[in-house]
């Protein structure tokens, strides 16, 4: 298995929205720019986004391609390890499985007791699928009987697992298990670090050494030449996830009244209005917005906080998340891997 990347990835995140074909074309485009990967969210009421994810890999050759993120509340981890494996195979080796806990699923009425027994008991069901381990497995949340295994030979015994987790226990299941660690929502170097420390504390413990888990970061993302544009739209995109993500962030104090009145604002579907509350401290915090530069500045203070891999998530662009793609891989991709290739050689 990967440990830490040798060099910094950029990656692109896609909203599940578009048709099969749209995707292929994305993905193409993605691994045409030249970045590192492609991630696909599994937000409730969105399309699932393994579909997607398969026609990027029709198009594609060398990006990596993963779910951001499934969860084991809405999928069994059994049906989890089939889709990966689907994805797999389909892409010749180049799947990663992203896990969380999920949000929202309130609105469905999903309850969501014991989450991190929830995510060890599906990395371990998913594994010993993969690999073809019948001895079976018995979890605090999920079960395998002895004998049980998938009908069919998967492509890879193992694949990567990320884990969308925040806090320090979350931190020290991620050092047992996982390959990575992404920050959903984030753009701010603080919780970079503070994830950076506490994966390598429990890594150590584990007996896996420092750097064994990467870090991600990936948050809504939005370049424009025009700097104040692309501010405008990223604050309309990014209330909701302040509202989720800003209780969870440590290194982030959010006023409670702020935080209510976001909450408010989103339940009315009130998005712009919420984000106009957003001081601008915080939307940095939350969010990749501005001129290609500023993106770029953004990005290498991510890499130099300790992220392995920084994900441009949607909207890209204010006319279009293809031209807004283009723009990062043209303008802002360039710049970012030659300041972090002059940092390396100095």
């Amino acid at each position: 298995m990967s440990t830490r990347a040798s060099h910094p990835h950029v990656s692109v995140a896609l909203q599940s929205v578009w048709s099969p074909s749209e995707y292929g074309a994305l993905g193409a485009l993605v691994e045409g720019l030249g970045f590192d990967g492609l991630s696909v969210y599994g937000d409730l009421g969105f399309q699932p986004p393994i579909p997607a994810l398969l026609a990027a890999a029709r198009t594609t050759a060398r990006i990596t391609l993963g779910p951001a993120c499934l969860n084991p509340y809405l999928t069994h981890p059994v049906e989890i390890a089939g889709q990966v494996a689907a994805l797999d195979e389909a892409s010749g080796g180049r799947a990663y499985l992203g896990l969380a806990r999920g949000s929202w699923l309130q609105q469905v009425g999903v309850e969501q007791p014991r989450p991190l027994a929830h995510l060890e008991d599906t990395i371990e069901v998913v594994r010993r699928l993969l690999a073809g381990d019948v001895s079976g497995y018995h979890g605090r949340a999920f079960t395998l009987e002895p004998g049980m295994k998938l009908q069919y030979e998967p492509l890879r015994p193992e694949v990567d697992v990320l884990l969308g987790v925040w806090g320090p226990r979350g931190a020290e299941l991620a050092g047992r298990l996982a390959q990575e660690v992404k920050l959903g929502g984030s753009a701010n170097p603080d919780m970079v670090r503070l994830m950076r420390q506490r994966l390598d504390d429990s890594s150590i413990a584990a007996g896996r050494g420092a750097g064994t888990v990467r870090v991600a970061a990936g948050a809504v993302t939005v370049v424009d030449r025009d700097g104040d544009r692309a501010r405008r739209l990223a604050r309309r995109e990014v209330a909701m996830y302040v509202d989720v993500v800003g209780q969870l962030d440590e290194t982030v104090t959010v006023d409670p009244e702020l935080q209510a009145r976001l909450g408010e604002l989103i339940r009315e579907g009130r998005l712009d209005d919420a984000g106009a509350l957003l001081p601008a401290d915080l939307l940095r915090r939350f969010c990749l917005a501005g001129t290609p530069a500023e993106v770029a500045e953004q990005t290498i203070e991510l890499f130099r906080s300790g992220a392995d891999r920084v994900e441009y998530g949607t909207p890209h662009g204010v006319a279009s998340g293809a031209e807004g793609i283009r723009l990062l891989g043209e303008q802002v991709l360039p710049e970012v891997r030659r300041a972090m290739e002059r940092e390396r050689a100095s």
